[in-house]
């Protein structure tokens, strides 16, 4: 019994962590990960942000990978090293920042490798960009750059010598664009309960 039950687990965990299937279509996603779809409605009703910037933010951030982490440095070009920073999860959250996070929500038993945890944070991180920087929620842009930079760095446009960022940035802010067209042919879809879909 006790073989059967970690086993169960393992699966369980393995399919929580694999990627979506088609990570460029936020509605198939969602239809997918119907526990997805709900995580980043409660993070827009929660902070604001549009779901399909936060959706943009993991993108770009992990690809959707729950342990994703940055590769490791090489010692001597070749021997695996130290990582570069302490990024980690869904949103690729620094360790100092989650705890940031954590502290100031109350959740303290969030985790970076919950889908749901993560999408909360990038949330209430740009949250803070819109007070602190006077952000549009929907400018996922200069939202990415100070997530990217932290909100004194981008206050001072600490990105504006960083061709590679900026073009990163415009990256998301294309990945929101295409994301928000094809949520708007899906939500209402979405937001029918299963009951519903099933008879309808």
């Amino acid at each position: 019994m006790r073989l059967l039950f970690l086993t169960t687990a393992l699966l369980l965990s393995a399919c929580v962590a694999t990627r979506p299937a088609n990570p460029g279509n936020v509605c198939h996603m969602f239809e997918e990960r119907r526990a997805w779809y709900k995580a980043a409605e409660r993070t827009e009703q929660r902070w604001g942000v549009p779901v399909p910037v936060t959706m943009a933010f993991i993108y770009q951030e992990s690809s959707f990978h729950a342990r994703a982490r940055p590769d490791r440095t090489r010692l001597l070009g070749f021997i695996p090293w130290t990582r570069p920073s302490t990024a980690r999860g869904y949103a690729q959250a620094l360790e100092s920042t989650w705890a940031d996070y954590q502290r100031e929500t109350g959740q303290g038993w969030a985790r970076r490798t919950n889908f749901s945890d993560a999408v909360d944070f990038i949330g209430w991180y740009n949250h803070h960009s819109v007070r602190r920087s006077g952000i549009e929620l929907s400018d996922a842009r200069n939202l990415y750059l100070a997530y990217h930079e932290g909100h004194t760095g981008f206050n001072r446009r600490t990105y504006a010598d960083k061709p590679w960022l900026l073009d990163v940035a415009n990256s998301v802010q294309s990945n929101a664009d295409r994301y928000t067209a094809q949520y708007a042919s899906c939500r209402e879809e979405l937001g029918k309960s299963w009951f519903w879909r099933l008879f309808s």
